[in-house]
């Protein structure tokens, strides 16, 4: 923010009062808002590569032969590493500075799709999807840093935040959207393509259009980048395995075991570091581990949409991929639409109300889809949609405005790697429960049977986010219990 643009944003007389809307532009207002939409940009390729290549994987197998386990690491690598990394990569982003990271970041991603796109093996394309993952694990946190400091004003920020969390929750659903249009038209192969015009674009522009921010000096953490890393990546791998190797089972229980005695490891090294990679004074915030909770629970319950239905469109219903793409855009648009409101009722009424609302009718979404019968229609599955799409639209600009609420400039790369790794193990954790959920009650020849006991663990996963969003709402803070007593 350049120093006119920060005077202006302090003085009383250019704030804005209730709902009223500001008369002028801050200076270079212009060239922030094309920063902003390039750093989105990058934050949809990302979000979408989670979810671009589902409806392709029939496809995907045929030609490359892949084994029925096999294939689910075409969707699993990704998440691995995305979801394992996510904290060295903000913590990268802090040290280094968060435009030059997200520019390796991006780069990289985009390298590793144009090969998994060329992919002539099973394992070529694992490892190019691992290598994507590390690449959007890379960039991903500086995300929101770069969207933060790029904005001219609060009302900016506010925008950018809406923004970005319509790209981060509607992102997924337009993912299958684009997928089946792809696939149907062209081949799976440009599911994986498409990041690479939109990858160079990005690379050649953002230099241009988003200043890079200052470098937080001090000792890279080394103990608690291993720690973290080793510690998301086993437990995210236990997880996602859990379903094949069974709960009980050697490596899921070492996995958890491993992950959880690494995460130790992490706490107690980063009480006694000098810079540590993750900062223990984000977690002494109740607001901000109730949104970490609320975030972690709404996203896994998400996982339902992804995995089961689009399973119910398709073979129930004998959608085409395309006709699948088509049949999610209600929550998108909703989540998009959403996110030109959703920063004007944060404005007047805070974060808590939206998020409540958003999670219990996310809860309420999922229960619909629960009680589906056999013979049910698309008409039957679009109001859930709608639902889900107005919740989650609701919902994740207040959470994560609220995780990262207070946070100094100089930790936002730590704090939104927390954000966004708290979304990608709670994805992970949700799929790993749904998924496992519907295996134990799945009958042969009546895929509803399952999916009924799959979407209402889903129901609980959100039923949780619901239950911690009260909490905002009937614990008083600690400052107005001081304002109190004052009294």
């Amino acid at each position: 923010m350049s120093a006119t643009a920060y005077q202006r944003a302090q003085n009383p007389a250019h704030q804005r009062q209730g709902n009223e809307l500001p008369t002028e532009l801050p200076p270079h207002a212009g060239r922030a808002a094309l920063g902003i939409f390039i750093v989105l940009l990058a934050q949809l390729m990302l979000v979408l590569d989670g979810t671009v290549v589902n409806v392709a994987l029939p496809h995907i197998s045929g030609d490359l032969g892949f084994s029925a386990a096999g294939l689910s690491w075409v969707l699993n690598g990704y998440t691995l590493a995305f979801g394992g990394l996510l904290l060295l990569g903000g913590r990268l982003g802090d040290v280094f500075g968060r435009l030059r990271v997200f520019w390796i970041g991006v780069a990289i991603f985009t390298a590793f799709s144009l090969i998994g796109g060329l992919a002539l093996s099973p394992a070529m394309l694992i490892v190019s999807r691992a290598l994507q993952g590390v690449g959007a694990a890379v960039a991903a946190p500086s995300v929101l840093a770069l969207l933060t400091t790029s904005a001219p004003d609060a009302a900016a920020r506010n925008r950018a935040l809406g923004l970005f969390t319509a790209v981060s929750s509607g992102g997924g659903a337009l993912g299958l959207l684009l997928g089946g249009v792809l696939t149907d038209a062209l081949s799976w192969r440009w599911t994986l393509f498409i990041n690479v015009p939109i990858g160079i674009g990005i690379l050649l522009s953002v230099r241009r259009f988003v200043a890079e921010t200052p470098r937080r000096p001090g000792r890279f953490d080394v103990v608690g980048a291993i720690a973290a890393t080793g510690g998301a990546v086993s437990i995210v791998w236990a997880l996602i395995s859990a379903p094949d190797h069974g709960w009980g089972s050697w490596q899921t229980v070492g996995g958890l075991l491993l992950g959880a005695a690494l995460l130790a490891t992490l706490a107690v090294t980063e009480t006694r570091v000098s810079h540590p990679l993750l900062r223990p004074a984000l977690l002494r915030d109740r607001h901000r581990v109730a949104g970490l909770v609320i975030m972690a629970s709404f996203f896994g319950g998400m996982m339902a949409i992804f995995f089961l239905l689009v399973q119910f469109l398709e073979d129930d219903l004998g959608f085409s991929p395309l006709q699948t793409g088509f049949a999610f855009l209600p929550m998108p648009l909703s989540i998009f639409t959403l996110s030109r409101i959703t920063p004007r009722l944060v404005s007047r009424f805070g974060p808590v109300p939206p998020i409540v609302v958003g999670t219990a009718g996310v809860t309420l979404a999922f229960l619909r889809l629960a009680d589906l019968a056999s013979g049910s229609t698309y008409l039957a599955v679009f109001p859930a949609l709608l639902l889900l799409g107005i919740s989650a639209g609701l919902t994740f600009m207040p959470i994560t405005a609220l995780i990262l609420r207070g946070v100094e400039p100089e930790h936002a790369g730590a704090a939104s790697g927390l954000l966004q790794t708290m979304q990608q193990l709670g994805g992970s954790i949700g799929l790993a429960v749904i998924t496992s959920v519907y295996a134990a009650h799945a009958v042969s020849g009546d895929f509803l049977h399952g999916a009924r006991y799959g979407f209402a663990a889903a129901a609980v996963l959100a039923g949780i986010a619901l239950l911690s969003a009260l909490t905002l709402v009937i614990r008083r803070s600690p400052y107005r219990r001081t304002v109190a007593q004052a009294d």
